[in-house]
């Protein structure tokens, strides 16, 4: 099995030779040994990963706004993996606004603005 660490960046090519189903089961694994993290049940773990795998594939796409975003927030002092963090909190609020019926739709442009907006001290302060 692929050994995901959320400190290190996987290499692109790699990560999107895997399949989906691998995808989240290396980023479960990692949690479920590594992180100490403590979930309340198996469906928190299981968005948890799928939203660490949402965003690792963008990264891994190079969609716009993601790399960059990604840099500014470890150079003001966040780890890759509170990094990730951060920008899946963002993403997982607009899918949200979905399942709660305050939009139709996923807006791109909305999700692009916040990522240029958010900060480590943001972040930290649950204020993205």
């Amino acid at each position: 099995m692929y050994q995901y660490n959320p400190l290190v960046a996987p290499d692109s090519e790699e990560w999107l030779g895997l399949s989906e189903g691998d995808r989240i089961d290396s980023v479960r694994s990692f949690h479920e040994h590594s992180d100490g993290s403590d979930f309340e049940d198996d469906q928190a773990l299981s968005i948890h990963c799928a939203i660490h795998v949402v965003v690792e594939n963008q990264l891994a796409l190079k969609v716009e706004h993601l790399p960059e975003t990604l840099s500014k927030l470890k150079r003001q002092g966040l780890d890759r993996h509170e990094a990730i963090h951060a920008i899946g909190a963002i993403l997982s609020e607009e899918i949200f606004k979905i399942y709660r019926g305050e939009t139709s739709e996923f807006s791109t442009s909305l999700y692009r603005r916040k990522l240029e907006k958010v900060t480590a001290k943001r972040w930290k302060k649950g204020q993205y």
